[in-house]
């Protein structure tokens, strides 16, 4: 081992044991060096470090048990391949194997004497621990003098190995090698949290009298002070990629032209207060010399694309050029649909640009962007490949942005750079984001909300309903859709096969059509064809189709104001941000809308949850903290695949309360201690996970 190399750096290879069969077991859970295996840590701890009588055990708990075996017998018949009664002062415990190797019966003999531990459980014959850990003992050895820790593990690596290289991980910690404490003194001070090497050993090796309770669930100050500095360490990327953008300059947008007028004085509505506030921010930002981040969130249908387009135009204006993406083929042709009958009229020249188009179309969008023809182009990630190359992007908008991972979105800004200039970004969400995440998630934007719905919105009736009544259900989209009125019925199979979703789908169209004769029905899944989907989209825009069927494709993007009726089926497997989208497809006109959401009993108490929330309120936000509360952040952001919140042991949900004390670190930090930024943010976030810079 090299003498006093950094445990960040050095490789668990170098740790007696580590070959590279092993070596390939903990990179599968992320841990490449030994700094990663200190801060793999329990999730939970077994007490071993007393020996429990037999009188004061209590079932569905673990406990050390010593004792003298009075029968030992190996049945012929049934599951069970070896049964032993041991007894200590007070009581008898069967211990049950269903699987005996050939040795036990040389070893396990009555009048010896053992120490197990194991689950106590209720069998047939009483008291009994299955498959418990033993060892023949003369004298009782010396007992463990700390709790003993139970790691998340993969295949072919069991506890006893965990235990072998985690003594070999903290012999380093204190000896000359050890971990930096990155986080000042004064802080430390501040907080009352204990040094960095005293959280790791307290958490690998608690004394037997730690609260298992406030271990297990990762409240110790000992957890809480590792949490800080991850929460830190992430808040400062953030910072530091904003800092970094901000260096670079941007195109001046000043010029507010005929266009925009125009575009505001032709809608067939008045803009909001929110929207007008919205706007004047992006004004304001689009007029300064360094580049524009601005999020802006607003719930279903209040209106975020009339912004987006004004902020299109400002740079259309300006002679600039603006690009719009949108994180599926479907959302990214309702945006060009609707930006060419906005815009072409305007005199604003609009491509599309996917996967789907010819070779021949592909090639005439680039020649526009490169040359400057195109002033505005929109698409999905396609506009990240290399051969796309713009004239003069000035203005980035990003839909949906929490499906794109801040390395994504960096892919894209730089397409627009331009010398020392790179383009002013724009993102946009219709997931609400609740202040507790945005704090910590979104440190690198400045936040904007549209916090009101158009007049005349009428709230959305939602029912939860039972799939007994199904029939009841297919009979009130006969009724709606014979008054004029269209539908939408969705089926949101959970299974990631494109293929069985689509197959899925196809068979409930059919059902549905073949109940409802007199209804056209339409079918649209994420395996159609581009030009089959935006065709099924137009028919159904047009009024031709008076029910679509369709998978959660159409969660966003989807604005159709005569449709008044949205079913969900299999709504308990839903989060509930989903089932908000899902039902903002509806009440976009001046009709009364409902949701009808079917479930399949019997309902989980989280499915009961979910569903009486999304009842009870049609606001985006609070169902954006109540689905926080229910699923965690990862799966309310979509960020389990776009891969901006990976901690290793932070939780937003149960570590929201340090937030405000970590953004003011974060500010103290970068103003009087700068060299610390790196290195903290090299130990938390991984190299998949470094923030892209220009």
């Amino acid at each position: 081992m090299t003498p006093n190399t950094d445990l960040n750096q050095l490789s668990c290879t170098h740790l007696n044991g580590v070959g590279k069969a092993l070596q390939i077991k903990l990179e599968r859970l992320g841990i490449f060096t030994v700094q990663d295996l200190l801060f793999h840590l329990p999730f939970r701890y077994e007490d071993r470090t007393r020996i429990t009588s037999l009188a004061q055990v209590r079932v569905g708990t673990r406990a050390l048990i010593s004792g003298v075996l009075e029968s030992v017998s190996f049945p012929q018949s049934g599951k069970t391949r070896l049964l032993c009664e041991l007894r200590d002062t007070t009581r008898v415990l069967h211990l049950r194997f269903f699987h005996a190797y050939p040795h036990y019966q040389k070893m396990i003999k009555v009048g010896a004497r053992l120490l197990c531990f194991g689950e106590l459980g209720l069998g047939p014959t009483g008291l009994e621990m299955v498959h418990p850990e033993w060892q023949i003992v003369e004298t009782l050895p010396p007992l463990e003098p700390f709790l003993t820790p139970v790691y998340p593990t993969t295949e072919g690596l069991t506890q006893k190995g965990w235990r072998k290289l985690m003594q070999q991980a903290l012999a380093l910690l204190t000896g000359e090698t050890g971990l930096p404490d990155l986080l000042p003194a004064s802080l430390l001070q501040q907080y009352g949290y204990p040094s960095l090497q005293e959280a790791l050993l307290f958490i690998h090796r608690p004394p037997r009298d730690a609260a298992l309770s406030c271990l297990e669930a990762r409240n110790h100050f000992a957890h809480k002070r590792l949490v800080f500095e991850e929460l830190l360490a992430h808040r400062l990327g953030l910072l530091k990629l904003k800092k970094t953008l901000q260096n670079y300059g941007a195109e001046r947008l000043s010029k507010v032209g005929d266009k925009t007028n125009r575009f505001i004085q032709a809608l067939p509505f008045e803009l909001t207060s929110a929207q007008k506030r919205v706007i004047e921010e992006i004004s304001q930002d689009v007029q300064q010399s360094h580049p524009m981040l601005r999020l802006v969130q607003g719930d279903v249908g209040s209106g975020k694309t009339v912004v987006a387009a004004v902020a299109v135009l400002r740079a259309i204006e300006n002679n600039y050029q603006a690009a719009v993406m949108a994180p599926t083929e479907l959302l990214a042709e309702q945006h060009y649909r609707v930006f060419k009958q906005w815009l072409e009229p305007l005199g604003v020249k609009i491509v599309f640009l996917s996967g789907q188009l010819t070779v021949k179309e592909h090639r005439e969008v680039l020649t526009a962007l490169a040359d400057g023809q195109a002033q505005l182009v929109l698409g999905t990630h396609a506009l990240f490949q290399e051969e796309v190359k713009f004239s003069k992007l000035a203005l980035l908008v990003v839909d949906e942005q929490h499906r794109f991972g801040v390395h994504q979105r960096a892919l894209l800004r730089e397409k627009g750079v331009m010398g020392q200039i790179i383009p002013h970004q724009l993102m946009m969400t219709a997931t609400p984001i609740p202040r507790t995440l945005a704090m910590s998630l979104y440190a690198d934007l400045d936040c904007s909300m549209i916090d009101e719905l158009p007049r005349g919105r009428l709230p959305i009736q939602t029912s939860v309903i039972s799939n007994q009544r199904r029939l009841e259900v297919i009979a009130h989209v006969r009724q709606a859709c014979q008054s004029g009125r269209q539908a939408y019925w969705v089926c949101p199979f959970i299974d990631e096969s494109e293929v069985l979703q689509g197959q899925a789908v196809e068979k409930t169209a059919q059902l549905l059509q073949k109940q409802l004769p007199e209804l056209k029905v339409g079918l649209l899944h994420g395996r159609m064809k581009s030009e089959e989907k935006e065709q099924i989209m137009q028919a159904f825009q047009e009024q031709r189709l008076a029910l679509l069927v369709a998978t959660t494709i159409i969660e966003v993007g989807v604005d159709v104001p005569n449709a008044s009726l949205m079913i969900i089926e299999n709504a308990e497997r839903l989060g509930l941000s989903q089932l908000h989208q899902l039902r903002g497809r509806v009440g976009r006109g001046a009709l009364e809308s409902h949701c009808l959401l079917l479930y399949q009993a019997p309902l989980s108490v989280l499915a009961t949850k979910r569903l009486a929330a999304i009842r009870r309120t049609g606001d985006g936000f609070q169902i954006a903290e109540q689905d926080l509360q229910l699923r965690g952040p990862g799966d309310v952001l979509g960020t389990r695949q776009t891969g901006d919140i990976l901690f290793r042991i932070a939780e937003l949900m149960r570590d929201r309360e340090l937030l405000p004390a970590v953004a003011e670190a974060a500010t103290a930090l970068l103003l009087s201690d700068p060299q610390r930024i790196d290195k903290l943010i090299s130990r938390w976030i991984n190299k998949g996970q470094q923030y892209s810079q220009v």
